[in-house]
């Protein structure tokens, strides 16, 4: 009885209505597990005005760029008031710095490739175009690199071997795979041994030197190569709007580090410990030296590895972003609408029959 109860009855018609729904559960987009347009937009589009993003953007670099001109510059006045000719020398080596250590990083930068992933249905689908045509812009350079320059042991070689056969075979699929593998693991990995050999740097420079001015340049210097080293091993930058994030973040940080060169931290430290350091001058001095120079160069070197794992979490965020939208069914725009309307409305005209006399 139980058995023929199992096989048929109330349970058998449990079992229909289950499988009944399978359909209107997996139909549309639950059943291709693609994201519309519209929910990617709904879900993932953020407003926002491009041209005021290109324009704060370049407003920000030159905020920058006179920020650390100003610096260099009060630097080289201090010398030449102390030697005219190697005021001279310091005003070249300075200008020399300018444009190797901030001009060339900044073009550089601001030349590499990004992903478009801040879209809606009317440009969802140039975006998808332009994606693609990034990824295997990054395919290439990945694979040229690891060809042609030994010892760089920045990307997994048999993950790159993959990636060349997805190149060649003009597969999209196996490309963005191969990618995702790469900056899962490898790329991840010499990211992180970037920030921290950019932080140490940071840190040890920020320790040597007493002026705050330079300081600043430094932290400028220091920041801006790291931001481009990443770039570089990603093969991509952020967008316009995660720059100025970026950017804003490197100004931040000149003008701590600025602060901290000002500010005589070891003297409130010495001050608190006692009548015998306060009796030898000398070791109160060179306490307060050890300290100030401890404290920046510790600041200044957090500061950093905060600003290299905010770029590398912009790059990871938008390419996965990107990774979505390259999923996402599309629906005809108002363009394409439009078009079929003009086309229709003009195949009828031309079918017309003339109206008898």
């Amino acid at each position: 009885m139980d058995k023929n109860t199992n096989k048929g009855g109330a349970p058998e018609k449990e079992k229909k209505n289950e499988t009944a729904l399978v359909p209107l559960e997996e139909s549309g987009e639950k059943k291709s597990g693609k994201l519309t347009i519209y929910e990617y937009e709904q879900k993932y589009t953020k407003r926002q005005n491009v041209r005021g993003a290109k324009l704060l953007l370049k407003l920000i670099c030159a905020v920058i760029g006179l920020f650390l001109f100003a610096c260099l510059f009060f630097v080289c006045l201090r010398i030449y008031e102390l030697n005219e000719y190697a005021g001279y020398a310091a005003g070249g080596i300075c200008l020399i710095l300018y444009i190797v250590l901030f001009i060339v990083p900044m073009i550089k930068i601001m030349k590499s490739p990004y992903f478009i992933v801040n879209v809606n249905a009317n440009t969802a689908s140039a975006a998808k175009k332009h994606n693609r045509r990034v990824r295997r812009e990054i395919a290439d350079k990945i694979i040229d690199l690891t060809a042609k320059v030994d010892g760089v042991g920045w990307y997994d070689s048999k993950t790159v071997g993959e990636l060349a056969i997805a190149v060649r075979a003009n597969d999209d699929s196996g490309i963005m795979n191969s990618l995702t593998a790469l900056y899962t693991g490898s790329v991840k990995k010499s990211a992180k041994d970037m920030i921290f050999k950019s932080s140490m740097k940071s840190a040890m420079y920020s320790a040597l030197s007493q002026t705050s001015k330079v300081d600043a340049a430094l932290v400028v210097f220091l920041n801006l190569q790291l931001v481009k080293d990443l770039v570089f091993l990603y093969g991509f930058r952020p967008s316009d709007a995660k720059l100025i994030k970026i950017f804003g973040r490197v100004f931040q940080n000149s003008l701590i580090a600025y602060g901290l060169g000002g500010m005589k931290i070891g003297n409130s430290i010495v001050k608190t410990m006692g009548d015998a350091v306060k009796g030898i001058p000398l070791l109160g001095s060179a306490i307060s030296a050890i300290v100030d120079s401890s404290v920046q160069g510790l600041t200044n070197g957090v500061l950093t590895a905060v600003m290299g794992y905010q770029t590398i979490k912009y790059l990871s965020q938008e390419y996965k972003l990107q990774q979505i939208l390259d999923g996402v069914e599309l629906v005809e725009t108002e363009e394409e609408i439009e078009e079929t309307c003009q086309k229709l409305e003009k195949e009828l005209k031309s079918n017309k029959k003339p109206q008898a006399a």
